[in-house]
């Protein structure tokens, strides 16, 4: 018995030693040229690094340790060069400002890293290879046949390559290099080249046959300015260098001599996920700053989920990585399994690579598509039509149907409800639970391109501190530290917005007195519900005691608006009177309002209560012909108010019934007698008596 106890002792430790050490990753990282000129650690090294592992011989890599292990801090890093080729000099130098380390690929081959990091709970290590080396060229190109090694000597053959090839040769990527010197602006320079070409150095001169290395070789030289025919004359006379003279296949996998002189090695190439090989060009502000916009976006900060869900769900709302790591998002654009990236360094951000397709499609700005049949929210509402915002509501949508969850959802518990990020579902002013008829919804749908239009609205002038922090690819609209509204999307509609609060509500929905901007108006009835949810009076919601009144639909469906709304994060402007119309609606059913069908009456009108007399409870009817505020009190034979019904709410025109169970403001019973109730509007005030018998 004894030593089974310790054989399970042993077991135990080992188990939860294994579950709580470190990993190690290396992260090779790419820069981008505002990086070069404005951190002092990179500046004299002046070169753009790709990241990759196969780059151009000379050119510098930039490294770091990752601990995906556990929660532990890295203490303590050691690197080593392993193993380098003959003759090179390479050492392993310290990045301090940036935490990194660097080491610059002086002679073609091989070089092999080891990391070693120290965390309170272990140690551990890793290696990378990198393969410096020399660029190859596209081939294939403008009808210039390719040369081994070219890249299509290979792959032409491929029907997959083809396809990718015949997509990419008429894209932006393939034809800057082309349009700019035959028709680009008189000052293009070949300062420009060296994003417009594959291999061209940036900055630091290398010999690896890079585009300025082939044209020194051949005697091509630039002579701007640009005029039509240069790209011809090019063309005609140094052929070789066309296969260069495009954002070809090595820009983005890397320089391609390792990978085809060692049979096609696929460890000596890669198919990147990461923003930074796109930064490398689309990283140099004032003009060409998407890098520092993503940076400045939640999309550069997914939160890691990493499930291993089974084929058939894969690529479906119930895959988290469909929507929280990038290669996989992209599976799911193509309609393919893929990959599954489980641990946090397996993890792709949602990068420029997840949204747009780098090789090229038929869609605006490359765009993905999202697949036949998969363009619908969880309950069936299609958005097909919506533009470019497709690829956005992709992702920002509930996941779940109020109709199926709410009364089969199963135990409610801390993650009950909505998926976070609801902007879809209420943009479309859909998948609010109902209470037996529909809400009304706004137009902000039926703007071109949608979420695109508004979120990714002209920029901010090159002179400001919100450069690149609002609009373009940081997609946001507001910038905290100076409390900056972006509304340039808003202007085409609401001209003269300058900020978000100038959006004054029609009413005052949240009915605190003051009808304020629709920002504070949305919060103020959110604060509401929340205090009508359990635990009631309180401005808090408990779960826990919404689980314990499990039968009770009304309030499951409260909650769910709640959530739906909440984690829309748009106080309301995504679709503003659908908002309002579901927290009033969701409140109203929380404290014992019912509407009663979709009619609009004509008149305002409160009807006797019934049953008159009553025991212990009855019912009050009413109607209001336009929204506006309401209160319904209760009031005993002296006049002393006994109860609040609806103090001074905002309602919706219709028809409504609200219950009354002879309980007092404090939660008594209240005595046998007469009561009066009191109907009051801003344009109707009625009074009727009842009578409780016991």
């Amino acid at each position: 018995m004894k030593t089974l106890i310790l054989t399970i002792l042993i077991f135990v430790l080992a188990v939860s030693q294994s579950y709580s050490q470190p990993r190690t990753k290396i992260l090779n990282h790419a820069t981008n040229p505002e990086m070069i000129k404005t951190i002092p650690d990179l500046v004299p090294d002046s070169c753009v690094a790709s990241g990759l592992v196969a780059i151009g011989k000379g050119q510098f890599v930039y490294l770091s340790a990752l601990n995906f292990g556990d929660n532990t801090t890295i203490t303590n890093e050691t690197w080593t060069i392993l193993s380098k080729p003959a003759g090179s000099n390479a050492t392993m130098l310290p990045v301090p400002s940036l935490s990194w380390y660097k080491f610059r690929t002086d002679s073609m081959g091989v070089y092999e890293v080891r990391a070693t990091i120290t965390t309170s709970s272990g140690t551990s290590d890793t290696t990378i290879k990198i393969f410096a080396t020399k660029f190859v060229g596209t081939g294939n190109f403008e009808n210039v046949p390719a040369l081994y090694p070219n890249c299509m000597v290979c792959h032409s053959g491929n029907p997959d390559f083809s396809n990718i090839f015949n997509r990419w040769k008429v894209s932006g990527h393939a034809n800057i290099f082309r349009f700019q010197i035959d028709s680009g602006a008189a000052y293009y320079s070949t300062a420009c080249m060296k994003c417009h070409t594959t291999g061209y150095d940036h900055n630091l001169a290398n010999d690896n046959n890079g585009f300025d290395d082939v044209a020194r070789r051949v005697g091509w030289t630039w002579q701007g300015p640009p005029a039509p025919g240069k790209w011809d004359s090019l063309k005609t006379h140094f052929s070789e260098l066309v296969a260069f003279s495009s954002i070809g296949c090595e820009s983005c996998h890397g320089a391609g001599l390792a990978h085809a002189s060692n049979g096609g090695d696929t460890n000596r190439i890669q198919k990147p996920f990461n923003a930074g090989v796109c930064g490398t060009c689309h990283g140099e502000p004032w003009r060409h700053s998407i890098t520092q916009q993503w940076e400045n976006s939640l999309h550069s900060e997914p939160v890691f989920e990493g499930r291993n869900v089974s084929a058939s769900q894969r690529n479906t709302l119930s895959d988290c990585n469909r929507c929280h790591d990038g290669e996989s998002f992209a599976d799911f654009t193509k309609n393919r399994l893929g990959t599954l990236n489980l641990t946090k360094a397996d993890q792709e951000f949602i990068t420029c690579q997840a949204c747009h397709d780098p090789h090229g499609n038929s869609n605006e700005h490359q765009l993905r598509s999202v697949p036949p049949g998969a363009d619908t929210l969880a309950n069936g509402t299609s958005y097909a039509s919506i533009g470019n915002g497709k690829v956005c509501v992709a992702c920002h949508q509930a996941r779940r149907n109020n109709a199926d969850y709410v009364t089969v959802g199963g135990s409610l518990t801390s993650t009950w409800g909505p998926h976070h990020s609801t902007q879809s579902d209420v943009l479309l002013g859909t998948n609010a639970a109902t209470f037996g008829f529909p809400y009304i919804t706004g137009s902000h749908k039926n703007i071109e391109n949608t979420c695109a239009t508004c979120h990714m609205s002209a920029l901010t002038d090159t002179g400001t501190v919100t450069r690149d922090k609002v609009g373009g690819h940081s997609f946001n609209l507001h910038y905290g530290p100076t409390d900056y509204d972006h509304t340039a999307g808003c202007q085409s509609c609401h001209p003269g917005v300058t900020s978000f609060r100038d959006f004054i509500a029609p009413s005052d929905f949240d009915g605190n007195g003051t009808i304020g901007p629709w920002e504070d108006e949305v919060q103020g009835c959110l604060t509401n519900l929340r205090i009508s949810l359990p635990p009631t009076g309180v401005d808090s919601v408990a779960w826990q005691l919404i689980a314990q009144d499990s039968s009770n639909l009304y309030l499951r469906k409260a909650y769910w608006n709640y959530l739906l709304i909440s984690e829309d994060q748009s106080s309301g402007f995504h679709n503003p009177f659908f908002v309002i119309q579901v927290l009033l609606t969701s409140r109203n059913y929380t404290v014992g309002i019912a509407q009663n069908g979709t009619e609009v009456p004509e008149v305002f009108e409160l009807s006797q209560n019934y049953p008159n007399p009553f025991n212990p409870s009855t019912k009050i009817d009413f109607s209001i012909p336009k929204t506006g505020n309401v209160s319904l009190k209760i009031y005993d034979i002296t006049g002393r108010e006994v109860r609040t019904l609806i103090k001074n709410e905002t309602m919706f025109a219709g028809k409504y019934t609200v219950d009354w169970n002879s309980i007092d403001n404090y939660g008594h019973q209240v005595s046998s007698g007469v009561y009066f109730y009191r109907f009051i509007t801003d344009n109707y005030v009625n009074t009727k008596k009842m009578m409780l018998l016991k």
